[in-house]
């Protein structure tokens, strides 16, 4: 007895210590089926579904602990509750992905579901009561909607094998195919979960509810012999209690709700309705089977369906010509009945299929190109479509006219004088097989255009101009030629413009060359008359001497054209004197202010000084004397008889200049004459001044920083006398322009 309490004590230990796993929110669905082998020989089919991408997933159970119980009705209750008619461990034989629905505008959510398959044979005699065969497992996705406490509401996948099922030995329906993973919010479902009932029997479906099964794990430590662990072992018996749906939003028999309602055709099994939330909804269905109106079996079968956003990104959308109510594309060919189509649908990540339909000549035609190019038999209008993701809620349809217009063709023609400028003629050569052009366009390519059909034009400059015409006709077919016109005619008159005609030499004169047109292209030759000439259009020439200049120009064009022109006596030079002037002394200062210009110029009849403190003079030779020291700019101006000037300029620096000078002797006897000693001198702008006195044995007797202050004699001028005799003096001090003055001398003392 000890030791079976001891086993039972690790056993729960070791459960609680994978309570984690073995309490993993994973379950998302399961059915069971059978098939009769004869003789009390039965095949059943466990399929369990689990959610593969959530945080704490357990894996399928290796094996599936199933119970058989052998009871009817209110018998089942009365039964023992663990003692199955038969215990049964199922191998896991294979794990499959369940494919995830392909929506082109599904935005999908993280969804993975795998489909676990167990088999397993048991013979069951032959009873007056129904096989209960059953398998149990916690628990449900807690993020599931529309039943109460998920999380710890595990599931029963359970099939009875009713006694007059035992004596026909009949096979059970199987549903064809496992629901979508995930659905559309707001589009209308469809789905078929009809089954297959190998004997053909009469089906009938309904939404009943889901069954729990299995609980959260707990701290009971005995857990085998209770229905609450996340897998019961074995299985509790019928019945077995529906899960709790969120009444009264969610129930049963309508477990997702919907506008309109998902519901199932009874019949047919298809499920539909259109769900409008978003998110995780158990659901149950059954499958009835009947012969002769007598119950043989009933499948259960438990799903979540996954319900997202599917947003119907998708548009149908064409390169086009023009675009009518944003709904149809239209496409104008002139002259070409090959058409290469230039899809531009988006979102191109959410289309799956495309297809493209014309009828061309009463015949429909598909192609199913992404870009396709066809070619149409004649002009005329074609109608098409296309189509993306079609027989879905996520597609979208653009209507196509094609209109194929016979060709039009552009094409013209000028003229115009090569040699002489003028207008130039534009010919309109057009062509259009529709008949009337009923538009011309022409851009002369210098900025002018018209909409006459043959204008003419008169180019202002020359140059090689790209004329273009652009034609349309009745059907607004279009096209457009363009032709490079090289304009170099020669000016029909050379015009010049100098700047002036009349000039002192030298001369600076700008010939504005006014003829046109004409432009660097040219081959230009200017003779100025002295001998110097020039290629440019509008030169600038010097005339250096006195003189009467004819001017001639010589143009020819680059196309061989030339024409050419004499100006007598265009341009005048007169003569000009020649200035110029030397002053003294050469380093005036504010000792020595007084400063005398002699004139040195030439051919001068009239003089001008301007000396740069505000005094001005007009003889030939003045004198200036300067108020202050710094640099004037002397500016002379003289005049010829002809009128012309002359200018020279000069620059004179007044030195202000600083003179001290230093004494020999003096007398220190108080008798008012001669008692100190000081230097003299004119010290104007001196700044750092330092005057110091020593004797024979280097000792300093005085010191002074003021240039006014003098020696008395006494040390230090308040000390005692100091004896007669010689004594070493020197005088530092700055300029005004920071020049270093340094002054000795010797003082001698006479008592």
């Amino acid at each position: 007895m000890k030791r079976r309490k001891l086993q039972a004590f690790i056993i729960t230990l070791c459960l609680l210590a994978l309570g984690v796993q073995a309490h993993a929110k994973h379950i998302i669905g399961g059915v069971m089926t059978y098939e009769c082998l004869g003789n009390g020989n039965y095949e059943f089919t466990l399929k369990a579904y689990r959610d593969c991408n959530c945080t704490d997933c357990a894996d399928f159970d290796p094996t599936a602990f199933i119970a058989v119980y052998n009871c009817s009705g209110d018998g089942c209750n009365q039964q023992s509750q663990f003692t199955p008619f038969l215990r049964i461990d199922a191998p896991l034989l294979d794990v499959n992905e369940v494919d995830a629905p392909d929506y082109p505008c599904l935005i999908p959510p993280d969804v993975c579901v795998q489909e676990g398959l167990y088999r397993f044979q048991a013979n069951l005699p032959i009873s007056d009561k129904s096989y209960h065969i059953s398998y149990q497992r916690c628990c449900r996705n807690i993020t599931i909607n529309n039943i109460f406490d998920p999380d710890n509401t595990g599931a029963t996948h359970t099939i009875e094998i009713t006694p007059l099922a035992q004596q026909l030995c009949n096979n059970s329906p199987v549903f064809n195919e496992f629901p979508p993973t995930v659905i559309c919010a707001g589009s209308p479902l469809q789905f078929d979960h009809s089954a297959t009932d190998a004997d053909g029997d009469q089906l009938v479906y309904q939404f009943c509810p889901p069954l729990q099964g299995g609980g959260p794990i707990t701290d009971n430590p005995n857990l085998y012999n209770t229905c609450i662990g996340a897998q019961p072992d074995p299985a509790c018996p019928p019945p077995y209690p529906p899960v709790t749906f969120l009444a009264p939003n969610y129930t049963f028999t309508a477990p997702m709700g919907g506008n309109p309602v998902v519901s199932i055709d009874p019949n047919t099994g298809m499920i539909t309705g259109t769900p409008t939330i978003q998110g995780q909804f158990v659901v149950g269905v059954c499958v009835s089977e009947y012969r002769n109106g007598q119950l043989l079996s009933k499948v259960f079968r438990d799903f979540q369906f996954n319900v997202a956003r599917c947003d119907p990104t998708v548009v149908a959308k064409i390169n086009s010509d023009e675009v009518i109510n944003q709904q149809e594309f239209v496409i104008t060919s002139c002259g070409e009945n090959t058409i290469a189509f230039r899809n531009e649908s988006f979102q191109r990540s959410f289309i799956d299929v495309w297809e493209w339909n014309f009828d061309i000549e009463g015949q429909p035609q598909t192609f199913s190109q992404w870009e396709p190019t066809i070619t149409f038999p004649d002009t005329g209008t074609y109608l098409g479509t296309l189509i993306l993701n079609p027989g879905t809620q996520c597609g979208d349809t653009a209507n196509i006219r094609v209109q194929i217009f016979p060709e039009i063709v552009a094409d013209f023609s000028y003229d115009y004088d090569t040699c002489l400028a003028g207008p130039t003629v534009f010919t309109d050569a057009s062509f259009s097989g529709s008949g009337a052009i009923t538009d011309w366009e022409w851009d002369f390519g210098d900025g002018n255009t018209s909409v006459t059909q043959n204008p003419n034009h008169v180019y202002r400059d020359p140059g090689d101009f790209p004329a273009t015409l652009t034609v349309t006709d009745i059907n607004g077919c279009e096209d457009s030629e363009t032709q490079v016109l090289p304009y170099y005619p020669i000016p029909e008159l050379l015009l010049v413009a100098p700047s002036a005609f009349v000039g002192c030499a030298p001369a600076e004169i700008f010939f504005n060359n006014l003829s046109y047109p004409i432009s660097e292209a040219y081959d230009i030759l200017w003779d100025f008359g002295d001998g110097g000439t020039d290629t440019v259009v509008s030169p600038t020439y010097i005339y250096n001497n006195a003189g009467a200049y004819t001017v001639s120009l010589d143009v020819a064009s680059p196309l061989g054209c030339q024409t050419d022109t004499t100006f007598e006596g265009l341009i005048t030079v007169l003569p000009s004197p020649v200035a110029g002037f030397s002053f003294s002394p050469a380093q005036p200062s504010n000792i020595i202010p007084t400063v005398s210009f002699i004139d040195e110029s030439q051919f001068a009849v009239a003089w001008f000084y301007d000396f740069g403190d505000g005094q001005r003079s007009t003889q030939p030779n003045p004198v200036n004397t300067f108020r202050d020291t710094g640099q004037y700019q002397v500016m002379q101006i003289v005049t010829h008889p002809s009128g012309c000037r002359d200018t020279a300029l000069q620059l004179i620096d007044v030195r202000p200049e600083v003179r001290y000078y230093l004494p020999n002797a003096f007398t220190p006897n108080e008798d008012g004459v001669n008692d100190k000693y000081f230097g003299v001198g004119v010290m104007e702008g001196a700044t750092n001044f330092n005057l110091s006195i020593w004797n024979r044995w280097g000792e300093m007797v005085f010191e002074t920083n003021d240039p006014s202050e003098g020696w008395n004699g006494l040390k230090n001028n308040t000390g005692a006398q100091v004896p007669s005799g010689v004594y070493m003096v020197l005088a530092t001090f700055t300029g005004p322009r920071g020049e270093r003055y340094e002054v000795k001398g010797v003082a001698t003392v006479v008592r």
